[in-house]
Parts: C-alpha cells; sequence; structure tokens
C-alpha cells in the first residue's frame, strides 16, 4: 500500500510543475503515475482519463484525485486533487491583490500587454489542436459552426448550448449491444454522496442568512458554473467572462482579459482564473480581507464538486466508458466546446488588441466590431514573437510567458 506520506509528495511535486494547461499536466501526471512508477498501468490511466472528461471541472485535477482515490481511497483523493490546486491558488492570490493594488501602473500595464499577447496564441493553439481531435466529420463541423454561431451572435448561454449539444449527440448515439460491467471496487455509499453534497452547497444558506449579498451571488454563480464547465476551462472561460462582465458587471472586459492572462503564468488548472475573477470583486467591495475570503469562497465552490464527481463516480468508469449514447453525447459536447474555444479566442484577441470595440446589433444578433483606429500597435510584435517561441521553436509557455513580458516591459520603454 503506497505511503499517505509519498502520495503527498508526489502530487506535492506534480502541482508545482503543473504548468502549461490540461496537456502538458497530464503528460507530467503519465510520466510521474505510469512511466516512473507502477501505480497506474496505461490502460488505467486512459480508461481514468476518458472518464474525467465525462465530468464537469478541470479534468487534469480530476485525474489526479481518481488517481490518489485509486491508491489510498477517499484520503488519498483529497492529497492528490488538493495538492495538484493548492500550489496555483496560493500564486493567483497573491497576484489578484497585487494586481487590485497595482494593476493601473503603466509598468505593470506593459507587463500585463505582453503576458495578454502570449494568452491570444497559447489560446489559439489549443484551439488548433482541439480542432484536430474533435472534428471528425461533417456533422462536428456543423455542431462547432453552429455553437460558434450561437455564442457569439447570439449570446446564447453556455449551459444551453451544452444541453442541446449533448442532446443531439445522444440521438445519434447506438444503443447498447452487451450489458455493461459491473462497478468496480467499493460502490458510492449514499451516504457518503450527501455529506459531499451538503459540504458544497453550505455556504449558501450561510451567506443568505447572515445577508452577504455579494458573496451569496458569487457562491451561487460559481457553484452553477462548477455544473457546467465540461469541455475545460477555454470552454467556460467565455461563459463566465458573459456573464461577469456583460451581465452582473463585476469585472471590466480589460480585468478579464488580464486574469485570464495571468491565470495563464501559475502552476494548476486553469480553471483558478475564477478564484482571480472572485477576488477582483471582493476587492472592489470591501479590500484586501474581503477579496481573500471572496477567493476561498470561489475556490470552495469550484472545486469541490470535482471530489463529489470523482468519489461518486469512480466505482463505476468501465460501466459508463461502455455507454454509447454517453459517449456520442460526449463527442458532441467536444465538437460544441470547440466553437465555444472560438469564441473565446476571437474575444480575447480583439479585447487585446484593439482598445475600442463597437456593439453592432440586426435583431437579434448582435457583436462587437473592432475599432481600427484603436489598434494597439505594441502587441503586434509581442503576438508575433509569441507565435515564434511557441509555434516555430516548440518553447515551454512559461519561458514564452516571461520573454513575452518582458518584451512588453522594454517596449513600453521606447
Amino acid at each position: 500500500m503506497t505511503p499517505l506520506s509519498t502520495l503527498a509528495f508526489v502530487f506535492g511535486r506534480i502541482g508545482l510543475l503543473s504548468f502549461g494547461g490540461p496537456a502538458a499536466q497530464i503528460a507530467l501526471m503519465h510520466r510521474e503515475l505510469v512511466e516512473e512508477r507502477p501505480w497506474l498501468s496505461e490502460q488505467q490511466f486512459l480508461r481514468a482519463l476518458s472518464f474525467c472528461m465525462l465530468l464537469p471541472g478541470p479534468e487534469a485535477m480530476q485525474l489526479a484525485t481518481y488517481a490518489g482515490w485509486r491508491l489510498r481511497g477517499v484520503p488519498g483523493g483529497l492529497i492528490a486533487g488538493g495538492l495538484f490546486v493548492l500550489p496555483g491558488a496560493l500564486v493567483i492570490a497573491l497576484l489578484a491583490l497585487l494586481y487590485a493594488e497595482f494593476g493601473a501602473r503603466p509598468e505593470t500595464e506593459a507587463l500585463l500587454l505582453g503576458v495578454k499577447a502570449c494568452v491570444v496564441v497559447i489560446v489559439a493553439q489549443a484551439l488548433v489542436r482541439l480542432s484536430a481531435k474533435a472534428l471528425k466529420d461533417a456533422p462536428d463541423h456543423i455542431v462547432a459552426s453552429l455553437s460558434f454561431l450561437s455564442i457569439f451572435a447570439l449570446g446564447l448561454p453556455f449551459p444551453l448550448i451544452i444541453a442541446l449539444a449533448a442532446l443531439w449527440g445522444a440521438s445519434r448515439g447506438t444503443t447498447v449491444s452487451e450489458t455493461p460491467p459491473e462497478p468496480t471496487g467499493n460502490k458510492s455509499h449514499p451516504a457518503t454522496l450527501a455529506l459531499w453534497l451538503a459540504l458544497w452547497l453550505l455556504p449558501l444558506p450561510v451567506l443568505w442568512i447572515t445577508g452577504q449579498q455579494l458573496l451569496f451571488d458569487l457562491g451561487a454563480f460559481f457553484a452553477k458554473l462548477a455544473v457546467v464547465t465540461f469541455g475545460g476551462a477555454y470552454a467556460v472561460l467565455a461563459y463566465m467572462a458573459q456573464e461577469v462582465v456583460e451581465t452582473r458587471g463585476w469585472l471590466d472586459a480589460a480585468q478579464m482579459v488580464d486574469a485570464l492572462g495571468l491565470a495563464e503564468t501559475t502552476p494548476g488548472p486553469l480553471i483558478l482564473v475564477t478564484q482571480f475573477v472572485g477576488q477582483l470583486a471582493g476587492h472592489a467591495q470591501g479590500g484586501p480581507w474581503f477579496a481573500l475570503a471572496a477567493g476561498a469562497l470561489t475556490l470552495w465552490m469550484t472545486f469541490v464538486p470535482c471530489f463529489l464527481w470523482i468519489f461518486a463516480g469512480a466505482p463505476y468508469v468501465e460501466n459508463l466508458l461502455a455507454r454509447p449514447r454517453l459517449q456520442s453525447a460526449l463527442a458532441a459536447i467536444t465538437a460544441a466546446v470547440v466553437g465555444v474555444i472560438l469564441n473565446l479566442s476571437l474575444w480575447f484577441a480583439l479585447h487585446v488588441v484593439f482598445a475600442a470595440l463597437v456593439p453592432v446589433s440586426m435583431g437579434p444578433i448582435g457583436f462587437d466590431l473592432p475599432q481600427l483606429a484603436s489598434v494597439r500597435w505594441p502587441v503586434l510584435p509581442l503576438i508575433s514573437l509569441a507565435s515564434l517561441l511557441l509555434l516555430v521553436a516548440k518553447r515551454g509557455i512559461p519561458l514564452t510567458l516571461l520573454a513575452c513580458a518582458a518584451s512588453g516591459w522594454a517596449l513600453s520603454q521606447l
């Protein structure tokens, strides 16, 4: 049996080194858990990854939680999943406080311009990679295109788009031709699941009773977000930006762009950007201590359900993966996510390259067009530098972010 101390050491190291998004994080875990240690076989790892992709939330963090659960049950899952998130959460807490205090200074804006130019390329690269894997036939391309138009031109909410895609995919799936295998390991006890559900949602009635309206609104929103985050952080960021900026007014568009840029500089899951958003909203109302409380609440509402999903579903991995309709629904969701990420990529690039956007409306159709005269010329060579380092020279994301940030500062001195 793997000692909990060894488990903590390994997943603590994974948490500290998990830069570069889900693909790099999953590759790191594969090396640590399959190649260097006989903790998971190749097939166990791949089945666990497929299962985690069925779930809402960050698949890399859930994969770590599943691996810990398989090795040492619930304590192992808590240690593995918690240590995967904790290093990045501490860095985000510090960055959000510094940003709230110093984000408007010219030297800070110059550094952030380099970071944001790099993130434009990172998101585009993620879009290309996901498209190559997810869009296998004409119906997939149609779903992706309709998904993009729905969110870009019609402003439909992300959960509705995902639900429609899932229904379409399930309708195309074949019926089960054989009996799915029985659950493996110990089945999830209903009392355990009820306990995790109660723990997750407990802050909401407490905040409501005590009259903490902003914290309640943040908790309720990020609880809902945790249920619909299929397709990873890039997919849900477009929906979050729409809600946080346009509907609720917690942040402006520039702050949302900065949040994504800074989240890319930290280890851990990219969905930690939710913590950054929560902290900025809290800081605007109550200062640093209120900001930390808002950030902690956002972390709780975002990541506690990840443990719930894993502890509830882990014994049923083989059973779930044997259901063709579920697999077909997942494939359609993934195709829809491509369209959503295309919208995010376009939204982010427009706000980075142009200082002003003009809303255009034609009946139910509405979108933003850039003012060509407002182009930020210094960002164009920074995007070129990021493309050269990431796509041509194949350098890593941390090095590219550092080079772009330094170049942004250097350009500001000119």
